[in-house]
């Protein structure tokens, strides 16, 4: 898979303030279900600006925040420093070129809702061999689809309906990222991870955050910071749309003020084995 560079050209300033949190209870349950202590590597893989990465840092000896993009990796370094946190290096690098770009070994890889920008079956493969015995792929996702909707604590949801057609109306209805044509993921991480030599993962789930509130200004950074609608693909129509944006928003809250459900926090975790696999039971796996 060729990276294109411009994918999400201009969505650097917007992600911390655009994109909602993860579960609370993200580090009390990777500590639980990988009995982290302290010790060991991280690597956050397609780091962005250093949301996980920074969240997870403390758990950890030494982090390694990776990604091809040099503003987002900016924003990274300003968020580390902002927290005081001074145990991450931060590379830029495509997972692909691991793991030259961060040799191992890590006790922890992950991934934030960045998986499907890489060649995944090839990039799980180098992964594995990058983790310590005993260590850990996690897939760091929002998930609605089966979770169960809590009730709205008073300003209505966020339009995105609407929102979205404000999109198509200015970029077309084929979603575009960077160059080309968004692309389309039929298939789940699940089934991609079975085939390798990491074999079926399992999700575990940390409850996400019911009361949610985000003033319009975050809203609009949240669509600024998605790859189909980027800064940079609405050329000099950008403040067009954002005005457009602003004064919907006006009109289904006067107060500025909406409540946003991502889902819970899905953590789909893949584990090498403590002891290397004899060839026969690796044979068994295939």
């Amino acid at each position: 898979m060729s990276y294109d560079p411009t994918i999400y050209a201009g969505a650097a300033a917007h992600y911390r303030r655009g994109r909602p949190a993860y579960s609370p209870q993200l580090e009390a349950v990777l500590t639980e279900e990988l009995d982290l202590d302290g010790t060991g590597r991280l690597l956050d893989a397609g780091c962005g600006p250093g949301i996980l990465t920074v969240r997870l840092a403390h758990l950890f000896q030494e982090a390694v925040g990776l990604d091809p993009d040099a503003a987002m990796l900016a924003e990274g370094r300003r968020f580390a420093a902002e927290r005081g946190i001074r145990n991450i290096r931060w590379v830029q690098a495509r997972a692909e070129d691991l793991p030259a770009a961060a040799p191992g070994p890590y006790r922890l890889v992950t991934f934030g809702q960045s998986f499907h920008w890489t060649d995944e079956a090839r990039v799980a493969e180098i992964v594995y061999d990058m983790l310590q015995p005993g260590g850990a792929l996690a897939l760091i996702v929002h998930t609605v689809a089966g979770r169960r909707v809590p009730p709205s604590p008073g300003p209505p949801p966020i339009p995105h309906r609407e929102i979205e057609a404000l999109v198509e109306k200015y970029l077309g209805p084929a979603r575009r990222a960077g160059q080309g044509p968004a692309p389309v993921r039929t298939h789940r991480f699940e089934d991609v991870l079975v085939g390798t030599r990491f074999g079926a993962p399992r999700s575990v789930f940390a409850p996400g955050i019911p009361d949610l509130l985000r003033d319009s200004e975050s809203v609009l950074s949240g669509y600024f910071s998605m790859s189909f609608s980027s800064p940079h693909l609405f050329g000099d129509r950008v403040e067009n749309f954002a005005a457009e944006v602003r004064e919907l928003l006006a009109l289904r809250s006067p107060e500025g003020v909406f409540w946003d459900w991502p889902g819970d926090t899905e953590i789909i975790l893949a584990r090498k084995p403590a002891q290397p696999r004899t060839p026969k039971e690796h044979q068994d796996h295939l």
